[in-house]
């Protein structure tokens, strides 16, 4: 038996990374990386329909969702890099 859920915070983040065009950008070793440390910043939101989330969601909370993702990808792009360079200078 297979259900379709999915965690909302990846469907707004992935959608984040589309549109500043990160994901053609980046190498996927990165995005992979990029993507699970933003995402364990964040609570899950667990929805089964993502056509039914955009019809019931409302903004106010949407916009609040989205901008707990931008600190949370901000963050994590900081402590990647600041991996990265400790890995360079060793």
């Amino acid at each position: 038996m297979q259900l379709e859920i999915r965690n909302y915070y990846e469907v707004l983040l992935l959608e984040l990374l589309s549109d500043e065009g990160l994901l053609d950008e980046l190498p996927s070793y990165y995005l992979a990386d990029l993507c699970c440390i933003t995402l364990n910043q964040l609570p899950v939101r667990y929805i089964r329909h993502l056509v039914d989330t955009y019809f019931f969601e409302d903004y106010n909370e949407l916009q609040q969702m989205k901008d707990e993702i931008q600190t949370a990808l901000e963050k994590s792009r900081a402590f990647l890099k600041e991996s990265n360079h400790l890995k360079e200078s060793q």
